[in-house]
């Protein structure tokens, strides 16, 4: 038997750990030399900030990219192949207008109704890395 604690349910708000675990960024690859590609895309679609990498990482190419609370570190793999399953979940204030933004943009957007107490869709990036944005549903209370 073993001493692990049972899983929790998914409406659990606390789960905590002794290292004060936090998200920095998130990594998704790209061919080589479609930087210019990638800024096309997260740039000048989804309107992130591009940051310079660190002179010692920036002789590896890639593309790092910024906006609001989210970090993506596009990086260069020989071998690339797409994550057509494994995702960035991320989230966003106003799904709607985000949808709307990259509809106009000609981005295919897949919504998505199965993730409980969430409205989703998925997207494709420039290389076709799956990106999943969502945004919760407001509960409300009987009355309000």
């Amino acid at each position: 038997m073993s001493d692990r604690p049972q899983p929790q349910p998914y409406e659990t708000t606390t789960a905590n750990s002794a290292f004060g675990l936090g998200l920095h960024h998130v990594q998704l690859a790209l061919p080589p030399g479609e930087e210019e590609v990638c800024r096309r895309f997260y740039v000048d679609v989804l309107g992130m900030t591009e940051i310079q990498k660190p002179p010692v990482l920036a002789a590896r190419g890639g593309l790092w990219v910024r906006a609001d609370n989210l970090e993506i570190h596009l990086g260069v793999e020989e071998d690339f192949r797409p994550a057509r399953k494994a995702h960035p979940g991320i989230l966003v204030a106003d799904l709607d207008a985000l949808a709307a933004s990259l509809a106009d943009r000609g981005v295919e957007i897949t919504w998505d109704d199965n993730f409980p107490g969430h409205r989703r869709f998925y997207v494709k990036d420039c290389h076709e890395n799956r990106l999943e944005f969502l945004s919760p549903v407001e509960s409300r209370k009987p009355g309000s």
